[in-house]
């Protein structure tokens, strides 16, 4: 199995019957590290890792000024995390958070398999039977080569289409704010509306591929209204 079919078999397999998540006025909050211990390693609480692989987990939440923020390391390995969730896009369709890369795997580069490694990755899933053949991901990535802008499929799993946010080293070691509309990028890539609700966020890290290494910090995960 391939590194991308087993990250989508991974998140897929984690999927159960989820309640929707609880709305903050204009906000869903999927995760804001928070109520998540400073010092915990490993995988965070009410997150599920992958049932693939050798994943190292080299994670670890640490305090990032008057709030909490996940440390997470890649050495020659890769390691995904998946949280349920249930949020209609078309209500909530920006997804926030903010990222910092610290390491980029170098020769990384999401338009090849045989270099498909990245620092820093959220994936939305949106499931549909069969789930393994045509539920739909879209990856949002910080790449080492490929084009901020570029949205390419991925040549490893082709329910998993790549957005590349970001690009190279210029602004790694800054933290990054990011806002994108999931249900336009949706309709965009597959030229229609979701008819699903989104039922996973993952985090993922790897360098597996191009055996080398990577490092980032993720903060807050939060769907909003326009």
């Amino acid at each position: 199995m391939t590194r991308a079919s087993a990250v989508l078999a991974a998140i897929l397999a984690a999927l159960v019957v989820a309640p929707m998540l609880a709305a903050q006025g204009n906000t869903v909050v999927v995760e804001d590290w928070s109520k998540q211990p400073a010092g915990k390693t490993g995988i965070p609480n009410g997150w599920q890792g992958q049932n693939w692989g050798s994943p190292k987990y080299d994670f670890r939440v640490v305090p990032e000024g008057a709030s909490n923020v996940l440390h997470m390391k890649s050495q020659d390995d890769g390691s995904t995390i998946n949280k349920e969730i249930k949020v209609d896009v078309k209500q909530f369709p920006v997804l926030h958070w903010r990222w910092k890369a610290v390491v980029l795997p170098k020769g990384g580069d999401s338009r090849h398999k045989e270099t498909d490694d990245q620092a820093c990755q959220i994936y939305v899933t949106f499931p549909r039977f069969p789930k393994l053949v045509r539920s739909r991901v879209i990856g949002y990535v910080w790449d080492s080569n490929a084009p901020a802008g570029t949205i390419t499929p991925s040549e490893k799993a082709s329910t998993i289409t790549y957005v590349i946010l970001r690009s190279g080293a210029a602004e790694a070691g800054k933290w990054i704010t990011e806002g994108r509309n999931v249900f336009e990028d949706y309709k965009k890539i597959y030229g229609q509306e979701p008819g699903e609700l989104a039922e996973a966020i993952s985090v993922s890290i790897d360098s597996n591929d191009v055996h080398d290494r990577a490092e980032c910090f993720m903060g807050e995960i939060a769907f909003r209204k326009p």
